[in-house]
């Protein structure tokens, strides 16, 4: 059963070509100093990984064999545990934490990254695609081929990891534009070329800070304020908290088990390898979660009787629900529902914003519950519905602007313009920014690409959909650094 047959997926709207617009990946890799648990000639490492794709480009899942330093005299270093396979349409302006590992300290002046191919007992990498040559448009999902799997870097300038010094790091930009290839007609080859952007960032840079980390605890508080989690490529990681530590949806640090599963924001810590959390939401209590976009929900303008997911974030990975397909969540009423990183002006109403009433398609969603009611992904049960934050690509309908209101309204293109049918009205607060070559209201021009991460909402006065922007990005450029 695919959700884009249905009454309410067959939209216009969409962004007339799969190559229109494909941004960045960034993996922000930063090399840390003087943490503990390491001797004096190592510093730690963490990965941090987010995205900017294509509005058409549904997923492109790809493992990572390795990346590595490389000093002057030709050492190298590993930054990655392991060989994780990672979305990199999943974080669509988000950081996440991928990894944290300890390394030589030293002067790094190349960095050395490379992709599985599917070949040598590695993960074939697979393109997920809309395909609008059909009707309705459907997803179309293929193995892409690299064509060069390791890209080699020198960096702009050399990386300097010394023992008690702050975190260095670098910034590496996956470039979608000019990796996947296309034809003359503009369709998706599934030819792959990684181009990579490779910079040195400072410790005072904002890609410090991870926006969402999902994981599971293996260890719950024991009269402290932090507790233990296992990542979804299986590393572990220490969380902090504090009584500044905001908790979502009702949940606090006693309510931890070993069937919990997390969802964290906050900013890697200065002096060890851990995670100082400013939010923290519970998605499940009975370890299992699903994540990604509502590409249907029935009925229309009703409390929903179910929806359809289609997934991009998933543990454990042994249900009957899969990474990339669809998964029919039913609902009884009895959810727990909750929003998550709500800080907007609109605060006030989370509760009647989102709630078995307030499902559109087009939200980006988490569920949890049992793993038994993941046994058959046509009726998964859940027992929480997590609202979160995701990047929509479109464009400024024009003379919308309104600064008095700090509103605009937006078309939405691409993979999620399929599933939202309707010009949806952006709302920003004090704690919006602007970003990527916007500074301010004023830079919103008529027509102008632009990306709004943030929490697509029903308004409770009209029912129609509205967004609260967190980020608003400009895209009419090509450097996002």
């Amino acid at each position: 059963m695919d959700p884009l047959n249905r009454p309410n997926a067959d939209l216009p709207g969409l962004g007339r070509k799969r190559c229109a617009r494909i941004l960045t990946l960034t993996l922000l890799t930063v090399v840390w100093s003087g943490c503990s648990g390491t001797n004096s000639n190592t510093g730690s490492t963490f990965v941090v990984g987010t995205d900017a794709p294509m509005a058409s480009v549904a997923s492109f899942s790809v493992q990572i064999e390795s990346v590595a330093l490389t000093d002057g005299d030709g050492n190298t270093v590993s930054l990655v545990k392991g060989t994780p396979t990672v979305d990199f349409a999943r974080y669509n302006g988000l950081q996440t934490l991928l990894d944290m590992n300890p390394v030589s300290g030293g002067t790094y002046t190349g960095v050395s990254i490379t992709l599985g191919t599917g070949s040598g007992g590695t993960t074939a990498p697979i393109l997920g695609y809309l395909n609008t040559s059909m009707t309705p448009p459907m997803i179309t999902t293929e193995v892409a081929t690299l064509t060069s799997p390791t890209v080699n870097l020198k960096l702009d300038k050399p990386l300097v990891v010394a023992t008690g010094g702050g975190p260095v790091g670098l910034r590496m930009d996956f470039d979608l534009q000019k990796s996947i290839a296309v034809d003359s007609n503009g369709n998706i080859t599934g030819m792959v070329t990684p181009r990579f952007d490779v910079r040195a960032v400072a410790n005072t840079d904002s890609g410090g800070y991870i926006d969402e980390f999902v994981a599971a605890v293996v260890t719950p508080p024991a009269g402290t304020e932090s507790f233990m989690v296992q990542g979804p490529h299986g590393q572990q990681f220490t969380i902090n908290t504090t009584a500044q530590t905001e908790w979502d949806g009702g949940a606090s640090l006693s309510a931890l088990t070993t069937s919990s599963i997390v969802m964290v924001s906050g900013q890697l810590d200065r002096a060890d390898s851990t995670l100082d959390a400013d939010e923290v939401a519970i998605l499940s209590q009975n370890g299992f979660y699903a994540s990604g976009l509502v590409t249907y929900v029935t009925p229309p303008g009703a409390p929903s009787n179910f929806f359809d997911l289609y997934v991009r974030g998933l543990l454990p990975a042994d249900t009957a629900v899969q990474l990339g397909n669809i998964a029919q969540v039913d609902l009884t009423g009895s959810e727990t529902y909750s929003i998550y990183w709500m800080h907007n002006s609109f605060a006030h109403f989370a509760p009647s914003l989102f709630s078995q009433n307030g499902l559109l398609a087009g939200q980006d969603v988490a569920v949890g519950g049992p793993a038994s009611g993941a046994a058959n992904a046509s009726a998964v049960t859940v027992n929480r519905v997590t609202l979160r934050h995701w990047g929509y690509i479109g464009t400024i309908v024009a003379g919308s602007q309104n600064a008095g209101t700090g509103a605009f309204q937006m078309q939405v293109n691409g993979f999620a313009g399929v599933v939202i049918p309707e010009t949806v009205t952006v709302y920003m607060g004090r704690k919006t920014d602007f970003r990527y070559g916007f500074g301010a209201f004023n830079d919103l021009t008529d027509g102008a690409n632009v990306r709004v991460v943030g929490l697509l909402m029903k308004s409770p006065m009209a029912g129609q959909a509205v967004l609260l922007a967190r980020h608003v990005d400009g895209l009419n450029f090509t450097d996002f650094n």
